[in-house]
């Protein structure tokens, strides 16, 4: 027993905890076989000699008048034999042999102190590394538990499960691996620090080791967007205008941004720039696709529409849809992407789904239609003028309060709302009966130009028309320019002879 406080000491130097805990947990396993050895109900307590450095075991009992308990008490002529200065109330130390202590007792002890030596163990680990997450670390293929590895960090150990590993690459015991720390779990049986080779911090820690922009925070890294294994798109932003964000991570020759994908094993990677602008940034980041517009539908939800050529569409989307999904992952928005065709299609769709509705019945009321008949109409489900419009005399009479005084205004009102489409077609005011005064004159000019005409009046000089010159020009400018111009065509010189 005397070389046990060595052995702690040994112990602790080899988990790199405190000696103190160590004790603490020898002392609760001495504690644990004592109770299941002596089969007693009193209470026991160990400590360590500090001149030997071995661990003594004693039964503490009370000094009282009357024993009520021998287990727990004892008379004050009894503690007088193990303390002669002790009085009615104090406690008295009874030592106990720890020789008597079997191999049951010695084994439940010895896995008592592995216990408390793995949760001291894991809360130190705690304790180093959990302030740690997203730090680049050096490893080093320690064994191989399933599909998972272990890894060894030099004062612990780390987990790298499968899902955290990309699926181009392949380890075996020793080789060593650059990993990310994840996240240390302190509850866990096994290695508290679970790393990562599949996390986008991945990308960022080994673009700040091998471009010195990055290191020194001239170029920073805006966002990470990342598939494991298929694709990483990398968002990044200069804060010196004389420096090229994108140039200073590719390097001379691609060697930075080479180094990084033989790293990663080959992974493709998308260096885009930043722009605060969401629409600029949408199109940076579904290069290599060409955009044709960007269109933002909802800047609170973060939803916009892309609208690439059809020939760029499947490039935009990208296998599987991973070009689109990075984007969007490192865009923050949702994202909607169409081809022209598509969106043509949508247009027409909408356009005709908008003239299928109709105009309202109320329409009719600037018209002279009774809001009481409107009422009436709409009860029998006829809503739209279009509907009204297809009504025969006979089947308005039909609808119940209908009477056939109302017929006709119903379809007065339903001449006068399509009789504005009709005045918008001409160029000559409704409101005038009269026609322009030169219109005669233009409707013979129109006349002259058809073969076989022959004038009633004036004879018409036809070598003086320039045929290729069309005539109706100055009508349509008179249209154009009112009804009651009055200007005589300038192409056309009627004859003063007479036949």
């Amino acid at each position: 027993m005397e070389t046990i406080f060595q052995s702690i000491e040994i112990l602790s130097k080899e988990k790199g905890i405190d000696s103190g805990i160590v004790l603490d947990a020898v002392k609760d396993a001495l504690l644990i076989a004592a109770k299941k050895h002596f089969r007693t109900n009193e209470e026991y307590v160990a400590d360590l000699d500090p001149k030997t450095g071995a661990l003594k075991l004693y039964a503490v009992k009370k000094v009282v008048e009357q024993v009520e308990d021998p287990a727990k008490e004892l008379t004050l002529s009894e503690a007088a034999r193990f303390d002669v200065s002790a009085t009615v109330g104090s406690e008295i130390r009874i030592p106990k042999p720890t020789e008597a202590l079997g191999r049951i007792s010695a084994q439940t002890a010895k896995q008592v102190i592995f216990q408390k030596v793995r949760e001291a163990e894991r809360e130190t680990v705690y304790n180093e590394y959990s302030g740690r997450a997203g730090e680049l670390v050096n490893c080093t293929v320690k064994r191989i538990e399933g599909q998972d590895l272990v890894l060894d960090l030099g004062k612990t150990e780390a987990r790298l499960p499968k899902k955290e590993q990309s699926r181009l690459e392949s380890f075996g015991i020793g080789d060593r691996v650059r990993c990310v720390i994840k996240v240390v779990d302190k509850a866990s049986k096994g290695p508290g620090v679970v790393v990562s080779r599949a996390d986008p911090e991945l990308v960022k820690r080994l673009f700040e080791q091998e471009v010195p922009e990055i290191y020194d925070s001239t170029v920073t890294i805006k966002g990470c967007a990342r598939e494991a294994g298929e694709r990483t798109k990398i968002a990044v932003q200069s804060r010196d205008r004389d420096v090229d964000c994108v140039g200073a991570c590719v390097g001379m020759k691609g060697m930075r941004v080479q180094s990084i994908i033989r790293e990663l094993r080959g992974e493709k990677i998308d260096i885009i720039e930043f722009s605060e602008d969401p629409v600029q940034f949408a199109t940076h980041a579904l290069s290599p696709a060409k955009i044709s517009r960007v269109t933002v539908i909802d800047p609170l939800e973060k939803h916009m529409e892309v609208i690439v050529d059809d020939s760029q569409l499947s490039l935009a989307i990208g296998k599987k849809g991973q070009n689109v999904r990075l984007a969007a992952k490192l865009l923050g928005w949702k994202v909607d992407i169409k081809s022209e065709e598509e969106k043509r299609q949508e247009v027409e769709s909408a356009m005709e789904a908008l003239v299928a509705a109709g105009s309202p019945l109320s329409t009719l009321l600037e018209y002279g239609l009774d809001p009481i008949i409107e009422s009436m109409l709409e009860q029998t489900g006829v809503k739209t003028v279009e509907k009204l419009g297809e009504m025969t005399p006979e089947q308005l009479q039909e609808i119940p309060g209908i009477e056939a005084e109302m017929v006709e205004r119903i379809q007065l009102a339903v001449i006068g709302y399509y009789g504005q489409f009709d005045e918008g077609d001409t160029g000559v005011d409704p409101a005038s009966e009269t026609p322009p005064d030169d219109q005669p004159e233009s409707l013979e000019v129109e006349a002259a130009l058809e073969p076989g005409y022959e004038p009633s009046g004036e004879l018409v000089d036809t070598q003086s028309v320039n045929m290729e010159t069309p005539a109706i020009a100055p009508v349509e400018s008179e249209q154009e320019h009112g009804a009651g111009a009055e200007s005589e065509p300038e192409h056309v010189e009627p004859s003063s002879s007479k036949q």
